[in-house]
């Protein structure tokens, strides 16, 4: 499981599949592969979070831990917001590169291990974090997010109540001053963070 949140996931082999999801009446294609998470399918809780946060009125938007593109690709088709997409995963990233084309949806991918490689700020940042790749990578998001974030910017998490959500919040309540619980379904929390 921890190669979906690696660079180690290239000596894996490609098992290309093609999955189809409807988000807000739009259907999106995509292309998903071994060594990337949710492969079989668009993921439930990323499935819940962007139906919890649309519509969202942002001019910038990063898409953190993107995946193979779900959360990054929607939210360019559904705003007019400029999106970056980013994860450590090469080849999550160049699914993303693919899914973005076949979607018509005009985003920058790059690969990065967490912030390293970003080099501005936001109006919104989301993620569906690697929760299995442990505490000490998602909760240094956490801590880090803020930093990548306009003056009235807003973090947006989902998480599983049994994956942690009540500890996460608490952790979030370190360095937001404002984090609500903005739905609850099927155990899964999503969460708006803003100073």
């Amino acid at each position: 499981m921890n190669q979906y949140f690696s660079k180690e996931n290239d000596q894996l082999k490609n098992s290309p599949k093609q999955i189809v999801f409807k988000i807000n009446q739009r259907e999106y294609t995509m292309e998903t592969d071994s060594g990337v998470f949710s492969r079989a399918g668009l993921d439930y809780g990323t499935r819940i979070l962007l139906e919890t946060i649309l519509p969202i009125n942002a001019n910038t938007i990063l898409d953190l831990g993107c995946g193979y593109g779900p959360i990054g690709i929607v939210l360019s088709k559904e705003t007019k917001a400029s999106v970056l997409m980013a994860d450590i995963n090469p080849r999550a990233v160049e699914l993303s590169k693919k899914n973005a084309i076949r979607n018509k949806a005009d985003v920058e991918v790059i690969e990065t291990d967490g912030f390293k490689e970003v080099l501005e700020t936001f109006d919104v940042i989301v993620t569906n974090p690697p929760i299995r790749a442990g505490k000490q990578i998602y909760y240094d998001w956490f801590a880090k997010s803020k930093g990548f974030l306009t003056d009235s910017g807003a973090f947006y998490v989902v998480i599983q109540k049994k994956q942690g959500a009540p500890s996460a919040i608490r952790e979030l309540e370190k360095y937001y001053d404002k984090v609500d619980v903005l739905d609850k379904k099927s155990g899964y929390y999503v969460i708006k963070c803003q100073m």
